[in-house]
């Protein structure tokens, strides 16, 4: 009798014992236990479809390769006999606020995304109230029609933001799920590089939530700066917070903190600012000279703006810890 031990990627260590060394009673609890392994298994995928099926298998091989930390970065050819994910696809990744109860949401989920995006789309549950969603790469296309010329690596995150925004705006008022988070990335071939995508969307939506609380659509490409910060060990961030705003609290005043946040959207253009705010551009330029009066940080100049930027990013993560 053979008993699988553990795998180095080619490699199987098994443990081999003669069944003339077992008891009557090892047997027959040997027995048992595999039995009951086949049972469950049966009873995990009892009723579902063979969409669902394949889907919740291959959800629980990249949950496996994401948690392992030597993980395997190509799909077994289980999984990609089908051929589908060798062509390429857009990858979502869809967080729900509410647990899933008994699987119930996957069906009308499906039924969803296929009347949004396309009969094509492919649906992967991960851990409980996450989704990898794939979608045909046609989509950017479609999104891209009617739009105006620009540079192609612009006008590709426009479009997967765009995208984004229609299918989140879908799911909260159709959806059972309630509140949920999106993030979405660039196309990819899934066979060859699923797993490091699904990573990339994990840690998107990680630091969209942790940097910006009441944001609800992430981007890959947004978060460069928060990515950087994340990196700095708590005790630190929680210091130079505390530094920062020792000077003043100029930073905490709810009307300065929406100022800076649409001055810094808007990519410090102060007439566009004003516009969005709906004031004059003269109350902007006081409200910017007072803050600089109180800080001595004058956010029109590229250096005391990062600064800032850094500030309130750091502020929004540390007063919740």
């Amino acid at each position: 009798m053979w008993f699988a031990l553990s795998h180095e990627t080619e490699l199987l260590h098994i443990l081999e014992v003669h069944r003339r060394d077992l008891s009557e009673t090892e047997l027959r609890l040997i027995g048992w236990t595999l039995n009951q392994m086949l049972t469950d298994r049966s009873k995990t995928f009892d009723g579902m479809s063979e969409s669902e099926r394949y889907a919740r298998e291959l959800g629980g091989w990249i949950d496996e390769q994401l948690d392992a930390g030597d993980p395997k970065l190509l799909l077994p050819d289980r999984f990609v006999s089908r051929g589908r994910l060798f062509s390429s696809m857009i990858p979502f990744l869809l967080v729900s606020e509410q647990p899933e109860p008994g699987g119930s949401h996957f069906g009308e989920l499906e039924k969803l995304l296929r009347t949004f995006l396309a009969e094509e789309v492919l649906i992967i549950p991960l851990k409980e109230q996450e989704w990898l969603i794939l979608g045909p790469a046609s989509l950017i296309h479609d999104a891209q029609s009617g739009e105006r010329d620009e540079e192609e690596d612009e006008s590709l995150e426009e479009s997967l933001s765009s995208i984004a925004s229609g299918l989140h705006e879908m799911l909260s008022s159709e959806w059972m799920g309630g509140e949920c988070h999106l993030a979405v990335s660039h196309p990819i071939s899934p066979a060859n590089s699923i797993v490091g995508t699904t990573a990339l969307l994990r840690e998107t939506v990680h630091l969209g939530r942790a940097f910006h609380l009441g944001s609800n659509i992430h981007l890959p490409w947004m978060l460069h700066l928060e990515r950087l910060l994340n990196t700095i060990p708590e005790a630190h961030r929680i210091k130079f917070v505390e530094q920062a705003l020792k000077r003043t609290d100029a930073f905490l005043d709810p009307e300065i903190l929406t100022t800076l946040e649409t001055f810094f959207a808007l990519d410090c253009n102060v007439s566009e600012t004003a516009k969005k705010l709906y004031i004059h551009r003269n109350t902007l330029l006081y409200r910017l000279d007072k803050l600089k009066q109180e800080t001595e940080l004058d956010v029109r100049q590229f250096r005391d703006a990062v600064l800032v930027k850094i500030i309130l990013l750091l502020y929004k993560v540390t007063k919740r810890a």
